[in-house]
């Protein structure tokens, strides 16, 4: 077969299975707050760019099912990014405790700012859209396909899995990034871009799956070159994990008379930077805290209330919890929190953790809104 011939057949299997897979989204989209009606962008309606970039930040590294009532109670306090601009810190913090990751909370923040600041307009432009904090080539590409049509390559978990079975991608997905998305770009279609982005994830999140893929049920699994070859859950290929480190340390749970707990808020660069936390030892991602109530920031009858494990993206941490019940003002740079305010602070899991092992039930309490911190 002549170069140009082999050329047009590949073209025509890349057009086809695009409309295969939009057609199966047609019919098998998943329903996300998020998201506006398959084919709505041909019909004249948009995406809010706003709603497409809170939700692609949030959904980073975080399940879609996690990620929804938290989508749903940013966008009821927060209907615009002007809005969420205006909004202190601290509160954005607090809508965002329980996510994780929390330097995306604060970039989000920082993002809101500035693009309220141009106006309260999002560039449609990938290059445009990574000069913006917080935004690296996934988002841009997403916020570029879903909100503005552009044809952008979006390449998220699901899409790697997906594309690494389809064409049996033999390289470790950690070195298979440009090879898998330089495949994608050429199946990206120039009508309805977005929608494709979109049904590429739904495929992955729903049918293509890490283990038991229902392949039966795939749209394009007559091209699917794993499918053919009989083990799709062979891709994609990974490289054997490193262990992660181990680190230990303690947290001190202070509990006033009237049930509220001592707090303080935790320096704004670094590790759950800017979110609330119960005093601890000085336990990093790279040295150990000490573990034993000597180490307290102040005296108190402190008595052993369990351990609780968390892990993080680079290492896992154990801490020792202390229980105390104390008397008196806060110390300085902390602050007592009513027990019908903690579920309402910008917590982190871990420090969440802490505080049920010693207070069981203490951080699931409503937090009404017209609840006032003493002074």
């Amino acid at each position: 077969m002549a170069p140009h011939d082999q050329t047009r057949k590949a073209a025509s299997v890349d057009s086809s299975i695009a409309s295969r897979l939009l057609g199966w989204y047609d019919a098998h989209h998943r329903d996300l707050p998020w998201r506006i009606t398959p084919g709505a962008f041909a019909r004249g309606a948009r995406a809010d760019p706003y709603r497409v970039w809170l939700s692609e930040v949030m959904l980073q590294q975080t399940t879609v099912e996690a990620v929804k009532a938290y989508f749903r109670n940013f966008v009821e306090k927060w209907p615009t990014v002007e809005a969420l601009a205006a909004a202190p810190s601290e509160d954005v913090m607090k809508a965002w405790a329980g996510l994780g990751y929390y330097s995306r909370a604060r970039n989000l923040k920082a993002c809101a700012d500035l693009v309220a600041l141009r106006g309260g307009r999002f560039p449609d432009a990938e290059a445009s859209l990574r000069e913006l904090p917080g935004i690296g080539a996934y988002t841009a590409a997403a916020i570029a396909a879903i909100a503005f049509d552009r044809p952008a390559a979006v390449v998220d978990g699901n899409v790697e899995r997906v594309m690494t079975r389809l064409y049996s991608i033999e390289t470790p997905l950690s070195e298979a990034k440009s090879e898998i998305r330089a495949l994608l770009q050429k199946l990206v279609p120039q009508a309805r871009p977005g929608d494709f982005a979109q049904a590429m994830m739904d495929l992955g999140a729903t049918i293509c799956a890490p283990k038991r893929p229902r392949c039966m049920l795939c749209p394009v699994r007559e091209d699917c070159s794993a499918v053919l070859a009989g083990d799709p859950e062979r891709f994609p290929v990974r490289l054997p994990k490193d262990d992660k480190p181990l680190r230990k340390g303690a947290a001190f749970v202070a509990e006033r008379y009237d049930g509220a707990i001592l707090l303080r808020k935790r320096p704004e660069k670094g590790l759950l930077g800017g979110m609330t936390e119960v005093p601890t030892t000085g336990w990093t991602a790279r040295v150990d805290g000490a573990t034993t109530a000597d180490a307290a920031p102040f005296l108190a009858d402190w008595r052993r209330a369990g351990q609780i494990g968390h892990v993080f993206t680079h290492f896992a941490l154990e801490l020792e919890i202390f229980h105390a019940q104390v008397k008196g003002d806060a110390p300085a740079g902390h602050f007592w929190s009513l027990a019908h305010e903690i579920s309402g602070e910008a917590l982190p899991t871990v420090m969440k953790k802490a505080i049920e092992a010693a207070i069981p039930g203490a951080t699931k309490k409503p937090s009404p809104h017209s609840a006032k911190r003493p002074a």
